[in-house]
């Protein structure tokens, strides 16, 4: 199913859509291109999820922790600025990717060899009106 989003209320709304959908896969990857909403996508889903406090890109840190309510950990992964697969051997990313947690991966194309098979894929595209078209990939 693709999903036409074309404000962030409707992604609010599309992102408990995309929870079901992804049933029990925890690790979660979003691709697209730069801007296209994959960092407020997760905040949404997050949000939707429980979590406590605010939610950001971990652009410098890599990886940022958030808790819900219930007292689960999510990670949410910003891959962009690595430049090699070792660098995300050297956070220990089995710790997290096999935890049983959410994990939400941005830029998962760095870490091709690293992704678990269990992992299920988000895309985000822009259509030529500017809204996102997302849909997932098993």
């Amino acid at each position: 199913m693709i999903y036409k989003v074309a404000s962030e209320k409707e992604l609010a709304t599309i992102s408990k859509l995309l929870i079901k959908e992804i049933g029990i896969y925890k690790v979660v990857l979003l691709e697209g291109e730069m801007g296209a909403g994959k960092t407020t996508l997760i905040k949404l889903l997050c949000n939707y999820l429980g979590v406590i406090g605010p939610t950001n890109s971990p652009t410098f840190s890599i990886v940022n922790e958030y808790l819900t309510q219930n007292g689960d950990s999510i990670y949410h992964f910003d891959f962009y600025r690595i430049e090699k697969e070792s660098e995300a051997l050297d956070l220990g990313y089995e710790d997290y990717f096999y935890s049983g947690n959410y994990c939400f991966i941005e830029w998962p194309e760095k870490i091709p060899h690293l992704i678990p098979e269990n992992a299920i894929k988000i895309k985000i595209e822009l259509d030529n009106d500017n809204n996102r078209l997302i849909y997932i990939v098993r």
